[in-house]
């Protein structure tokens, strides 16, 4: 009797649970059915928050900016950064507060609030921020793209094809000439019975200089110039001859150059003198001077310092030489003493330094000053000579000059007015012409 009861049992307890297992099968079915449906309408009602949180802030922004908010929309960004920049004091804000009948912008009415109610939020001006930033400066020519439509290729000849060209071959030009031609004229007419005295008188002046100079800009130089001068006067005191010499000369100058620095020049220096013809007094027959009577020749070696200041205004060379050797010759015996040659000899050599200065000064377009030195000792005897030329241009082929010529030279006979001391001093007008 009792195991039958307890069989009984047991077939209740398996019943139960086969129903509880059911009934967790049937919830697990309905809760994965609510989730599928859950996921299908889940985009729909995201899209639908958004765009009830964009209305939202339009709401906002309206309520805010007022009428202005189209302006916004539009680009208008006039009041963007002071809405969320650091407060600021704007001028401009003040003083639409102050303009009678002026309806302020929104954002302004706000920031006017906080100066007038908390002045300790204010953090910057805009004076400060004007003169942190500086001045933009804008273009005056700013650089526009103008698009163009690009050329097509030109197709190339399949075989070559020969084309002549011309070939333009510029050679450096080392070598510079100039010259320097005048013809001056002179005439002065006295009276007899003029209360002064006196005579009448005709003089001409014939002047040439040219210059050949070699450059060829690598630290060489070698400049020539080649003088000619020789002036005639009239004279009818003079009982022997109708004409006499006032100038007379023959100068060759050659310097050969090699570069020190960028002014200085290595310099070899050679000075070839004479004269045309010969050299007489009035009314005196002895002969003072003619052709290679003297003829002089110094070769110097020392440095050459080139001259170009007051705005290539002031142009030329200093020569300064340690060295020098001078030969002075005459062709002539009866004029070696005179010319400061022992009696009987035709040559007087010696050594010695010398300096040479050649300046030429443009001090206006009318007035032209050209000046010479030159220098030479032995330590015995000493030879100076200083060449001023004053050049009045009045125009292109007509001008006047002065020309003041003192020399020294202890090596000739004593004079008696002036020592060892020579003057020579002219003023002509007439022709020049210059290259």
């Amino acid at each position: 009797m009792k195991k039958v009861v307890i069989f009984a049992v047991k077939i209740n307890i398996e019943q139960i649970m086969r129903k509880f297992f059911m009934l967790c099968l049937v919830l697990l079915l309905a809760i994965s059915a609510n989730a599928q449906s859950s996921r299908r309408a889940g985009g729909l009602r995201d899209t639908t928050i958004i765009r009830s949180y964009m209305d939202s802030l339009s709401v906002a922004r309206s309520k805010t900016l007022g009428d202005t908010a189209q302006s916004y929309a539009n680009g208008n960004l006039r009041y963007s950064p002071r809405m969320f920049g650091p407060a600021t004091y704007y001028h401009d804000i003040v003083r639409d507060a102050f303009t009678p009948g002026l309806r302020m912008e929104p954002v302004s009415l706000s920031l006017l609030s906080i100066y007038m109610s908390r002045p300790d939020l204010i953090s910057n001006t805009q004076t400060a921020m004007d003169e942190a930033r500086g001045d933009v400066m804008e273009p005056e020519n700013p650089i526009v793209s103008k698009p163009s439509i690009a050329e097509p290729e030109l197709e190339m000849p399949a075989e070559n094809v020969d084309v002549p060209v011309d070939v333009l071959v510029i050679k450096p030009r080392f070598w510079t000439y100039k010259g320097d031609y005048a013809l001056q004229f002179m005439q002065n007419y006295v009276s007899d019975n003029w209360y002064k005295g006196g005579e009448s008188n005709y003089a001409a002046l014939g002047a040439v200089t040219m210059e050949a100079n070699f450059n060829n800009r690598d630290k060489v130089k070698w400049d020539n110039k080649l003088e000619l001068k020789l002036g005639m006067q009239s004279s009818r005191s003079d009982s022997l001859r109708n004409w006499l010499t006032t100038e007379d000369l023959i100068r060759l100058t050659s310097k050969y150059g090699l570069q020190a620095t960028k002014k200085w020049y290595y310099t070899l220096q050679l000075i070839a003198q004479t004269q045309f013809t010969r050299g007489l007094k009035t009314n005196d027959p002895k002969l003072y001077s003619h052709f290679l009577a003297p003829g002089t020749l110094n070769l110097s070696l020392g440095m050459d310092y080139n001259v170009d200041w007051i705005n290539h205004h002031l142009k030329g060379t200093f020569h300064l030489a340690p060295l020098a050797y001078n030969m002075r010759y005459t062709r002539l015996l009866e004029l070696s003493e005179h010319l400061g040659i022992d009696p009987g000899k035709h040559f007087l050599h010696d050594l010695g330094s010398l300096f040479t200065i050649d300046l030429t000064w443009e001090i206006n377009e009318s007035l032209r000053w050209k000046t010479r030195m030159y220098g030479y000792t032995t330590y015995k005897r000493v030879e100076y000579e200083w060449e001023n030329t004053f050049v009045f241009q009045f125009n292109k082929w007509i001008s006047a000059q002065l020309f003041v010529y003192p020399r020294f030279d202890d090596n000739v006979e004593r004079g008696i007015s002036h020592g060892y001391w020579q003057f020579k001093e002219f003023a002509s007008i007439g022709f020049q012409y210059v290259f």
